[in-house]
Formats: structure tokens, sequence, C-alpha cells
């Protein structure tokens, strides 16, 4: 069992994700504040090939964490949703958005995302 959560790789295959050891390169943190950001739920980590990673769309152009991200998670999670059906969300096409909620933070309609999370039925 890991020290941190991680879920079951749910993401499309071509998802890229990066190690955990390359995200705390990337954030510019020891790996330790990686496997914190995860107990905190402020990004989520998924499985895959046996190795534990992080979506790369979770990063912005400044090597930070896409701002919004960690609020769509606390408020999904409140409202019951597991890791992998927030993933699941966050994947999915919304044509009114229009494209994925994941694709949407990183642009003006990063708060859009966060209402829409808010109001997601369980």
């Amino acid at each position: 069992m890991s020290a941190f959560p991680c879920s079951d790789d749910v993401l499309p295959d071509a998802e890229n994700i990066v190690s955990l050891p390359e995200a705390a390169d990337i954030l510019g943190v020891p790996i330790t504040a990686v496997h914190q950001l995860l107990r905190d739920h402020q990004v989520l980590a998924v499985r895959r090939n046996g190795v534990a990673g992080i979506p790369s769309r979770f990063f912005d152009d400044e090597d930070e964490i896409v701002r919004m991200l960690p609020g769509v998670i606390t408020v999904m999670r409140d409202a019951k949703y597991t890791d992998e059906d927030i993933l699941g969300w966050l994947y999915t096409d919304d044509p009114s958005l229009p494209g994925r909620p994941v694709d949407a933070l990183h642009s003006q309609l990063a708060r859009e995302v966060v209402r829409r999370a808010h109001a997601e039925p369980l």
C-alpha cells in the first residue's frame, strides 16, 4: 500500500502521465511535497503500468498545478465522487464548454468548470 492515494488508470491511453519524481522536478519541490499534494487531494495520481503518475494536463505553462484544479477536486470529493469519477469527468468531452473540462481549466473557462463540478449530479 502506498503512502499516498493513487487511482486506477481511467484516462485515455494517449494521455501523457508524468512520474512523481518528474512532477517534483516540474514543480521544483522535493518528492515528499508531491506526496503531500496527493494526500491533501490538491492533485490526483493514477497507476499506469505499475508506476504512479500525474496527468500532464494538471500542470500549466509555468510549471505549476493548474490554478483551479484543487478546487474542482475538493468540490467533487465533497459531493462524494471517487477519484476515478473525478478523473473520468475531467477527461470526458463536453460540447457545451467546448471540449474536456481538464482542457478548459487552462482557459478563461476555468471558473465555469468549477461551477459545473459543483452542480454535477452524483
